[in-house]
């Protein structure tokens, strides 16, 4: 599998300033590029966020981009991560997307994230976006 992109926005517990174990992951194989936003709404599942695509012009969901050093392993680890890759039942908890991410100098990417892919009735709306703040 070769990837189409070697970006990716993370938003939840893969972001730097998450404090969460799982970020070393992308410190030692990836680099960080830039702060940015997508269009999004970010829901509290547990003590992790889950990001849902929205069509709503003020819903944004903040997050980091990172260009994947080696994309298709580490895009391999991490669908295991967030319960994406094809070993886990359907409907996996989440799904591997492509989004358009705005860097905070407005320049727009593509970017490969993870998408929460289960119903958000009843969870808690991350109002702000930012799970960091």
């Amino acid at each position: 599998m070769t990837c189409e992109t070697t970006l990716l926005f993370v938003y939840g517990t893969l972001r730097q300033g998450a404090d969460h174990s799982a970020h070393q992951l992308l410190k030692r194989e990836a680099k960080l590029i830039a702060r940015g936003y997508m269009r999004g709404r970010l829901y509290e599942i547990d003590d992790y966020p889950g990001a849902v695509w929205s069509e709503a012009g003020n819903d944004q969901v903040v997050g980091e981009l990172y260009q994947l050093l080696e994309a298709d392993s580490l895009l391999e680890t991490l669908d295991d991560y967030e319960e994406a890759g094809e070993n886990y039942p359907e409907p996996r908890e989440y799904k591997r997307c492509r989004v358009t991410v705005e860097r905070e100098d407005k320049t727009k990417v593509v970017a490969w994230c993870y998408l929460y892919n289960r119903p958000t009735a009843g969870l808690r709306s991350v109002v702000s976006g930012d799970w960091c703040e």
